[in-house]
């Protein structure tokens, strides 16, 4: 696996915003992509515009390619190569399209990030969004990155959200400092949603022995579940349900904690869980914790990706059994690591690292 580029530090320079061309006059600070690009552009990093949406296109020697949303952060596109022939790229991600241009996209690879220790006046925890593009970088052109920035309403959290793409691989990584006076407590995702060509061949290894839990995901604008969806039963009823529906005594309950004791864990029906040491198992000096990797496994297409976890204390997992063909032709899980459970307290002063990487060997 490729390392990560090293992470320019902010530079003092104001960053260029880049919201939806739709957005009213009053809200919009944002440059034409032909801006961006003269600024951050280079080889194997193209700005450009879709449905009214500022967004980076990174490329690499293979051919590998990432698309990014700007004002989002949402990664909407992975197309690696994974096969010899001269077309043998195939997209990763699911996403669901939206309904008008300009519109929100769900699905593909998002950041949630939530200030849980300061709600607004609305009583909701403040988000990670409306993202500036702060930086690019490439090394050659087998590895390049673009760092995207945002502050809270008074600027005492600076969050950088990086991503990058490699010939075998993508990451995203986030660091948060806090700049205030008052130490906060964080709770993060990094949400993937993985396509997949078939559903009773979908699975995941490496987390035998791994103690889990049924729990919803944090609630994001870019999750194709909302977290009461990931929640419900698998629906009654139907050749589906029939099929690929679990015994209803091994369906998890909300609160009550497992150990994972297959080697595959196989996510043909809906779950929505994370895996992690239960809070109470933290308190004590030595526990164990979720592994640091785990692989996908995609009987349909014969490719596995692997889902590597930095930083982060838990892993999310999420199927939607028969609910998949409420959005579209294929299967898709929802994965990747997460802070959900015990939120991350950073000090005044320090700073916060988290990050994923998607990486496979297929060639």
């Amino acid at each position: 696996m490729a390392s990560l580029l090293p992470l320019r530090l902010p530079k003092p320079s104001h960053p260029i915003r880049a919201a939806a061309t739709s957005a009213s006059p009053a809200t919009v600070q944002s440059p034409l992509p032909q801006t961006l690009e003269e600024k951050f552009g280079r080889k194997g990093i193209k700005f450009a515009e879709h449905a009214g949406v500022p967004t980076v296109e990174l490329t690499v020697r293979n051919g590998s390619s990432l698309s990014l949303r700007i004002p989002d952060g949402l990664v909407t596109s992975y197309r690696p190569k994974v096969y010899w022939r001269k077309d043998g790229f195939e997209e990763v991600l699911h996403t669901v399209a939206a309904p008008e241009p300009g519109g929100e996209v769900k699905g593909g690879v998002s950041l949630v990030l939530n200030d849980a220790s300061r709600p607004g006046k609305d009583g909701q925890p403040w988000r990670a969004s409306e993202w500036a593009v702060k930086d690019t970088d490439a090394d050659s052109i087998d590895a390049v990155q673009v760092e995207l920035s945002c502050t809270n309403g008074d600027s005492s959290l600076e969050v950088t959200y990086v991503v990058s793409l490699y010939p075998l691989s993508m990451a995203t990584a986030v660091i948060v400092k806090n700049k205030g006076l008052k130490a906060v407590e964080l709770t993060s995702a990094m949400l993937s949603h993985l396509k997949f060509k078939s559903r009773s061949g979908c699975a995941i290894q490496g987390l035998t022995g791994c103690s889990y839990c049924s729990h919803p995901p944090l609630p994001s604008s870019f999750g194709i579940m909302s977290p009461a969806e990931a929640m419900k039963p698998e629906p009654a009823g139907g050749w589906s349900a029939f099929l690929f529906r679990e015994d209803d005594s091994k369906q998890d309950k909300q609160g009550s904690w497992k150990v994972e004791d297959n080697m595959y864990t196989v996510l043909k029906g809906k779950l929505s869980r994370v895996y992690t040491a239960p809070p109470s198992k933290r308190l004590k000096r030595i526990y164990s914790t979720p592994p640091s990797k785990y692989e996908t496994i995609d009987q349909g297409s014969g490719l596995g990706f692997r889902v590597i976890r930095m930083g982060y204390d838990d892993i999310y997992v999420a199927s939607p059994g028969s609910l998949s063909d409420k959005y579209g032709k294929d299967y898709f899980i929802c994965t990747g690591p997460a802070s959900m459970l015990v939120p991350v307290v950073v000090n005044p002063g320090e700073a916060w690292r988290g990050a994923q990487v998607i990486e496979h060997d297929n060639l």
